[in-house]
C-alpha cells in the first residue's frame, strides 16, 4: 500500500504543462543596457508585460510614449531568461497617409519590409552591443513578417510584436492574435489618434473587445500612455501635443 501511495503522489507532482515542440533556447546571456529613468507608468507596463499570466498586451499610447522600445526591452528580457526563444516583429507595410508615396519597392520580402523594420532595429541598437544583436539575428531569432504571411503559423515559446496595430483591420488583428499557440506572449502597440488606413482601422475596437474583467481572467490586457507626462521622447513634443490639445 505504501509503494502505491508513493506511486500515485509521483504522478500528482508530475509536470502537466503541455508538451509541445519548441526551439532551443538561447545558450549565452545577453548585456541588455539598463535604463535608471523607466517613468512610474513605464514601469508599471513593464511589469505587467512581463508577467507570468499575461498572454496578451494591447497598448493604445500617443507619440513619443517609448511603445515599440519597452516591447522590445521587455522581448530580450524574455529572451534572456529562457521563458521564449524567438522574438516575431510584425508590422503592415502601409505608408503614411498623409506624404507622399514610395510607389513601388523592388527587391525580395525581406528587403521590401526594410523601411518598416527600421524603428525594430534601432531599438535593438539602443539595447544591445552590436555582436549580440547581429548573433541573434544571425541564428535567426529575430523575425520579420507582414500580416499577410502569417496565415497557418503557430507560434509557441515567442513574443511577438506588433508594431503599429493601429494600422491595421479588425480582421487582421483577429488574424494575428489567433496564431497564438502555448508559452507565448503577443504585444500590440497602436495609436488610436493615428492610423494609415483611416476607418478600416480596427484597433478600438480591438482594445475596447478585451477591455474588461473576464479577458484579463484569460490573461489578456490592455494599457494606456495618454497623459501629457507621458511622452519621453523630448519637452517639445510634450509642448506640440499639449498645445495641439491632444493631452491634458
Amino acid at each position: 500500500m505504501l509503494k502505491n501511495h508513493n506511486k500515485d503522489s509521483e504522478n500528482k507532482n508530475q509536470d502537466k504543462s503541455p508538451r509541445i515542440f519548441q526551439r532551443e533556447k538561447i545558450k549565452t546571456s545577453l548585456s541588455i543596457r539598463e535604463r535608471l529613468d523607466f517613468t512610474p507608468k513605464q514601469k508599471e507596463f513593464i511589469r505587467l508585460a512581463l508577467d507570468k499570466q499575461t498572454k496578451v498586451l494591447i497598448t493604445d499610447g500617443l507619440w513619443g510614449t517609448s511603445k515599440t522600445f519597452l516591447t522590445i526591452y521587455c522581448a530580450l528580457k524574455l529572451l534572456n531568461d529562457r521563458r521564449i526563444s524567438e522574438i516575431i516583429y510584425i508590422r503592415n507595410p502601409i505608408e503614411s497617409s498623409s506624404v507622399s508615396k514610395l510607389g513601388y519597392l523592388k527587391g525580395d520580402i525581406d528587403e521590401k519590409m526594410a523601411p518598416y523594420s527600421s524603428p525594430l532595429f534601432d531599438k535593438l541598437e539602443e539595447l544591445l552591443p552590436v555582436g549580440e544583436m547581429n548573433a541573434l539575428i544571425n541564428e535567426n531569432r529575430i523575425k520579420i513578417m507582414a500580416p499577410g504571411f502569417i496565415r497557418g503559423h503557430s507560434w509557441n515559446c515567442k513574443v511577438i510584436i506588433v508594431d503599429e496595430s493601429s494600422c491595421l483591420t479588425i480582421e487582421d488583428l483577429f488574424l494575428i492574435i489567433s496564431r497564438v499557440g502555448e508559452f507565448s506572449k503577443i504585444y500590440f502597440i497602436g495609436d488610436s489618434f493615428q492610423n494609415d488606413i483611416g476607418s478600416k482601422s480596427g484597433f478600438l475596437k480591438f482594445f475596447h473587445t478585451f477591455n474588461d474583467q473576464e479577458s484579463k481572467d484569460n490573461g489578456i490586457f490592455t494599457f494606456e500612455f495618454k497623459d501629457n507626462a507621458d511622452i519621453v521622447r523630448s519637452s517639445l513634443l510634450r509642448f506640440l501635443m499639449k498645445k495641439l490639445k491632444l493631452t491634458g
